[in-house]
This record gives C-alpha cells, sequence and structure tokens, in this order.
C-alpha cells in the first residue's frame, strides 16, 4: 500500500515549462513579424531624414532671400552657405551646396551614406522662386512623392 502510495504521487506531477515544437512555432512567429516590421522602419527612418533635409533646403532659402535684401544679388563677394544647425544635424546623411547668379540660385541637398538607399529622393532641391525640385526637375509627381 506504501508503494501504491508513492506511485500515486508522482503521476500527479503536472508537467512545467515548454516543449522545443512551441518554442520553434514562437520563433518562426517572430521571424515573420521581424520581416515585415524591420522595412517599414528602415523605410521610416529614411522618410524622416528626407523631411529634415526638406526643412533644411527651407531654411537654407529663407537665408538666401535675406541676403537678397541685404545685397540686391543673391551672390555677393564670398558668399558662403551658413553652417546652420540643420545641416549640422543632418551632415552624415546629406551634403549641401548651392548654385547663385545675381538674381537666380538652386539649393541642393544630395544623399550621401545610408541615404543613398532613398533613390527616388537622392537630390532634392528649390530655387529662387520655391520651385521644389527633385533630381533637378520639377516633376511634380516626384515633388509630391519626396517634399
Amino acid at each position: 500500500m506504501a508503494g501504491d502510495d508513492k506511485l500515486m504521487r508522482t503521476s500527479n506531477v503536472t508537467q512545467q515549462g515548454i516543449t522545443l515544437i512551441e518554442l520553434m512555432i514562437v520563433v518562426v512567429i517572430f521571424g515573420l513579424l521581424a520581416s515585415v516590421a524591420y522595412p517599414s522602419y528602415q523605410n521610416h527612418v529614411l522618410r524622416s531624414h528626407r523631411t529634415a533635409a526638406t526643412g533644411c533646403l527651407l531654411e537654407l532659402s529663407q537665408f538666401m532671400e535675406r541676403t537678397y535684401t541685404q545685397n540686391m544679388r543673391y551672390n555677393p563677394e564670398d558668399f558662403v552657405l551658413p553652417q546652420l544647425q540643420c545641416r549640422q544635424e543632418t551632415s552624415d546623411r546629406f551634403e549641401y551646396s548651392s548654385e547663385q547668379a545675381q538674381r537666380t540660385y538652386t539649393l541642393t541637398a544630395t544623399a550621401i551614406g545610408v541615404q543613398i538607399n532613398d533613390t527616388a529622393c537622392a537630390s532634392l532641391g528649390m530655387n529662387q522662386a520655391g520651385t521644389k525640385l527633385v533630381g533637378g526637375r520639377d516633376d511634380v509627381v516626384a515633388v509630391k512623392h519626396c517634399w
């Protein structure tokens, strides 16, 4: 009787933990979620940095207009684009340049580093008329997508 009682107690013990198959199912589900979420996250990061660059172009455009107001031309002697904070914050992803004449200018933000993966919007620009440019052109569809 004592031996039977001992067998009864050990057979009532419930299993704790998870099986290998359950663990593998969780790993597969996590992998599927990550394969969908990670590219979406990367696109979001590219878009957010692109938005920062377009904001910086707008700020540089305001600087160009102040220059014109003070000098009656966009290209005074010894003209250099200022090192605005927005340029410093995006310097690892964009290079900024300008081409200016007496009455016209074009500002350009060119993608560098990781931002090159944003191929459709690798070159953003703006001119004295406020026209937004993508790849040096004012293509309405591209501007709508990139700006």
